[in-house]
């Protein structure tokens, strides 16, 4: 499971696709200008959203294993 964490201690865990249920992955994707960006992707191929932010920030990602 992915979870999402900030510096002040807020953090958000199993994000999953409302259209299928499925979890979603963590990726890192890279723009055309050359930075870099989290998205939250399906693995059944439904789409993508940006990843969670929190006071101002992307908010760090963390697979658990369980």
């Amino acid at each position: 499971m992915t979870t999402y964490s900030c510096e002040c201690g807020m953090g958000v865990s199993g994000l999953n696709c409302s259209k299928c249920g499925s979890e979603l992955n963590y990726e890192l994707i890279t723009k055309p200008d050359g930075s870099t960006v989290g998205v939250s992707i399906c693995p059944t191929g439904c789409g993508k959203i940006k990843s969670p932010m929190c006071c101002g920030s992307d908010m760090v990602a963390s697979h658990n294993h369980d």
